[in-house]
C-alpha cells in the first residue's frame, strides 16, 4: 500500500526518541512526517508554523462568518448606547 507524504522532510520514530531537538530542526521550520514502519504517523511543525497555521484557520472562519452575514440588514448603534 502506498503512503502520500505531505512534506520534503521525514524522520522515523526511532530518530525522534533519540534527538527530538535534532529532528525538529533538520528540516529548518518546515513540518516532519515522523514515521513509523515508514508510513507517516504523525507531522512534527514548529511552533511558529503551527501559529501560522492556526491564525489561518481562525481568519478562514470568520471569512465563512462574513460570507454568510454579507447580504443581512445593518442596524445602526451609537457608541454611547454600547
Amino acid at each position: 500500500m502506498t503512503t502520500r507524504i505531505l512534506t520534503e522532510a521525514a524522520a522515523s520514530i526511532s530518530e525522534l526518541k533519540a534527538n527530538p531537538m535534532k529532528v525538529a530542526l533538520s528540516a529548518h521550520g518546515e513540518a516532519i512526517a515522523v514515521l513509523n514502519r515508514n508510513e507517516p504517523a504523525f507531522y512534527c511543525v514548529p511552533a511558529e508554523t503551527y501559529e501560522f497555521l492556526m491564525d489561518h484557520i481562525e481568519d478562514l472562519e470568520l471569512l465563512s462568518i462574513v460570507e454568510q452575514r454579507k447580504n443581512e440588514a445593518s442596524v445602526k448603534v451609537s457608541l454611547n448606547d454600547l
